[in-house]
């Protein structure tokens, strides 16, 4: 569904990310691991041109959805955005309500959609959150309490219709009741979504991820700046039980990061 070939993430002259090169299978959850300055964040933001927001930022390297280069001259990435959707750390949703949330990416992209109501229904539930909302939604979306503040921005990806949803630690700021909400909602998404999820947390990577790519950082000697890198990439049992890089081991352990 998506790939990586030696993609090199630089802010400036300053090197984030070096010669990545990652699969991520359809169907599939694959969890980015590794301590904090590694660079996850960063290469999954490269994953949809997020990083074109970024003064300075620039990616080499091809970086391949359904064999197509989204960096490519002739791509809008209105359009690539719209196809990998991204949550991100902290609930985000817009001054508008529940309803319009979720109504405003079709709208403002031009979807044609049949009938709205359905449509805002459909990813409602589908974020597990219509059973609650159903009631109030023209409501402020910012009456929700965060975990279902966080499903309304799952919902609101949901509405333009993607391939990929991209995931920036979106458990970080819930309860560990919210978050098991969000861990069931990503396993029931997998059959129709691929999803990418950047995560600290290595119990939730272990939860839900069929695949997990471990990174660290390497310091320069010179200059000491921190550039990440991919150390290993595996199923997910693989990379918790039988690591086969020691840097590997090493952090699960705890021994460092």
């Amino acid at each position: 569904m998506l790939r990586c070939e030696n993609v090199d993430v630089y802010y400036g002259d300053f090197r984030a990310v070096t010669d990545v090169n990652l699969s991520f299978g359809k169907n599939e959850i694959t969890a980015l691991i590794g301590p904090s300055g590694c660079g996850k964040s960063t290469l999954l933001r490269s994953l949809n041109r997020m990083n074109d927001l970024v003064d300075g930022a620039r990616v080499d390297g091809q970086v391949l959805f359904q064999d197509d280069d989204i960096y490519a001259k002739n791509v809008d990435p209105i359009e690539v955005r719209r196809r990998i959707g991204m949550v991100f750390q902290k609930p985000n949703p817009f001054p508008k309500s529940i309803y319009d949330n979720i109504a405003y990416g079709p709208r403002v992209t031009g979807m044609k959609v049949s009938n709205m109501d359905d449509l805002v229904e459909e990813a409602l539930t589908k974020a597990a959150l219509w059973g609650e909302v159903k009631d109030k939604l023209k409501q402020s979306a910012f009456g929700l309490s965060g975990g279902q503040q966080q499903r309304l921005c799952i919902a609101r990806t949901i509405a333009v219709k993607p391939d990929v949803i991209l995931m920036d630690e979106p458990c970080s700021a819930l309860d560990p009741i919210a978050t098991m909400r969000i861990e069931d909602l990503m396993n029931d998404l997998r059959r129709e979504y691929t999803i990418i999820i950047v995560t600290h947390n290595m119990q939730q990577a272990a939860r839900v991820a069929d695949r997990t790519a471990f990174f660290t950082a390497l310091a320069d000697d010179t200059t000491g700046d921190r550039t990440g890198v991919l150390v290993e990439y595996a199923p997910t049992s693989q990379i918790f039980e039988h690591p086969k890089d020691q840097r590997t081991e090493d952090y699960i352990s705890g021994r460092f990061g």
